[in-house]
């Protein structure tokens, strides 16, 4: 698939047919889609710190909400604890990615905002 960094399929997913293993957390076909499309970077970065044991008030979390906002070339990602408290944040001075996003992470699951 060539990269659509504006996810034009994107509104497609709703629910999904199977899960994908990624670093040792299931992901939707959406996540994937999106990970197929040019932004694995922010999926990857942001499940390597949600399954890290380094980040214990993330780790006792039973629902997460992780947002990427893109603005001028410049993005900020997101950990939330889904009450709007902000747990992790990453800052990227530079990015490709054209398309905000918000994914929820639940079970293990990592899941665009319309697949919850």
């Amino acid at each position: 698939m060539d990269k659509d960094l504006e996810l034009k399929e994107l509104n497609q997913f709703h629910g999904t047919e199977r899960y994908t293993n990624v670093l040792g957390a299931n992901v939707t076909d959406g996540v994937v889609y999106i990970m197929k499309c040019g932004y694995s970077w922010f999926v990857t970065d942001m499940l390597v710190i949600v399954k890290s044991k380094n980040f214990p008030k993330i780790a006792e979390q039973e629902f997460l909400v992780i947002k990427l906002k893109v603005k001028d070339s410049k993005a900020v990602a997101t950990i939330e604890d889904g009450n709007g408290g902000v747990l992790y944040k990453q800052k990227y001075q530079y990015t490709d990615a054209k398309k905000d996003l918000t994914l929820y992470f639940e079970g293990n699951v990592l899941m665009l905002s319309g697949e919850y």
